[in-house]
């Protein structure tokens, strides 16, 4: 089992929470999560027991009523389900493979919500780029006809130029895109960084009004054998044969669980992560470790007798991965109340060592914020940084409502990121319970501060 980055043990850390900290609440919150609870149990249950849990499948349904039923077990009493419905996308076969110059198998998956390639599949010439605009300077004569290559790496240190965000609009529109010119299909280097020949899925879209062609991504060492093959200056032909199809929409749930407010239970600090996953893995890492940072955030508070003067919310949120309807549901069902909505915090970065949190809110919040975060030294969780966010609460932002996006250790995050990879051993448990600290304190204090975290001014929503 990959160790955590941190080598000071638990025991030790309590004794150095508690120190700094006599018997305040951060010491009893910190202390608490280090050494009580079973996240890495809970998170077990849900990738090992339930599994994968793609949008419309049983097994997220059945991760509804498990999580729904684990925060009654763990004290809550008040906890229930919102009806969403959400896209159900199958993925089927999937084959490819190099016909020339060379025959050569490629290792690939279907990007979400793609749609099929005939039952023959589709065998063309392949084009590459590394940007839309190589594509559309190659124009309608060069792609006609072709399969389109986006060939971008992404690497780990490559912050907003050359790290995932570079390149998932690639992803996104790249079907779009090549089918105004002509292209017949896609093929994107898959948004990983590290080279395991692991296809990385993700979520891809359509344009009304543009034919809808298939697409698929493929691995780094394969995006790389093609470039060198089109470098030699020979034509390169493959095959593909997608068999993912979509089926109606699917019933669903957001799952929600309260800790009312002792004095202002009308102000709510909500904090969630997402319950659905891609169907490759298991989904331990996306989402499943920030969904069980949230279920422990709620145990421990309730356990400890630790109510706040506002309202703590729980919630899991439905299809995050392939259409956002469960964070777009909440936000459409509480709209009457996300004035009173005084921060969204969400968890959906892996489980890596806690470092802070990244902050979107009113003057003077990021300076809250990093007051809280001073109380995490001890775990190296103090940092605080801007902008902060998360996809789930993202629809919160037009009303105002901060958002804070839990910062956690990614260094190995995008390796196994939307793969087959997605399990279990890549969870270290001490790193799980830094992270349920860092939550729990976060929603503790903000829920408990006299003044709420100041609203996110018109300009920045």
């Amino acid at each position: 089992m990959r160790r955590g980055l941190w080598l000071v043990p638990v025991w030790t850390t309590v004794a150095l929470v508690l120190a700094a900290d006599g018997a305040g609440v951060a010491g009893r919150i910190v202390g608490a999560a280090l050494v009580e609870g079973r996240p890495y149990e809970k998170l077990a249950y849900l990738s090992d027991r339930i599994g994968a849990r793609l949008s419309g499948s049983p097994q997220l349904e059945k991760a509804v009523q498990w999580t729904a039923e684990e925060f009654r077990r763990d004290g809550l009493e008040k906890v229930w389900t919102e009806k969403v419905m959400v896209p159900r996308w199958v993925r089927g076969e999937e084959t490819g493979r190099i016909l020339a110059p060379v025959q050569h198998e490629l290792a690939l998956t279907a990007l979400g919500m793609s749609v099929p390639t005939p039952d023959e599949g589709i065998t063309a010439e392949v084009v590459e780029v590394s940007e839309f605009e190589e594509l559309h300077a190659l124009g309608e004569a060069q792609v006609r006809g072709k399969i389109v290559l986006y060939n971008k790496p992404i690497f780990r240190e490559g912050g907003r130029e050359r790290g995932y965000g570079s390149a998932v609009g690639l992803r996104h529109a790249g079907a779009i895109e090549a089918a105004k010119l002509g292209g017949v299909a896609t093929l994107i280097r898959s948004l990983g960084t590290a080279d395991f020949r692991l296809p990385h899925t993700g979520s891809m879209g359509y344009e009304e009004g543009v034919p809808r062609i298939p697409s698929a991504a493929i691995t780094a060492e394969d995006a790389d054998l093609i470039h060198r093959l089109l470098a030699s200056g020979e034509p390169v032909k493959a095959q593909l044969r997608l068999g993912c199809r979509n089926l109606p929409d699917a019933e669903s749930a957001n799952v929600i669980a309260d800790l009312p407010g002792r004095e202002r239970p009308d102000e709510i600090v909500l904090i969630g992560a997402h319950l659905d996953s891609w169907d490759l893995g298991t989904g331990a890492i996306d989402d499943g470790a920030g969904v069980v940072i949230v279920m422990e955030t709620m145990r421990l508070l309730e356990a400890h007798g630790l109510i706040p003067r506002r309202t703590i919310r729980a919630v899991l949120f439905t299809n995050e991965e392939n259409g956002l309807r469960g964070g777009r549901a909440y936000a459409e069902n509480h709209k009457d109340e996300l004035d009173r909505h005084v921060a969204a915090i969400e968890s959906d970065a892996g489980s890596g060592a806690p470092l802070g949190f990244r902050v979107s809110a009113g003057p003077g919040g990021e300076d809250l914020v990093r007051e809280i975060a001073s109380h995490l030294g001890v775990i190296h969780a103090s940092q605080v940084r801007t902008p902060g966010g998360g996809a789930d609460i993202s629809p919160m932002r037009s009303a105002g409502v901060p958002q804070i996006g839990m910062w956690q250790d990614t260094t190995h995050y995008f390796d196994y990121h939307h793969t087959a990879a997605d399990t279990l051993d890549k969870v270290d448990p001490e790193d799980l319970r830094r992270n349920v600290a860092a939550m729990a304190l976060l929603a503790y204090m903000l829920a408990e501060s006299e003044e709420p975290l100041p609203r996110l001014p018109p300009r920045q929503q």
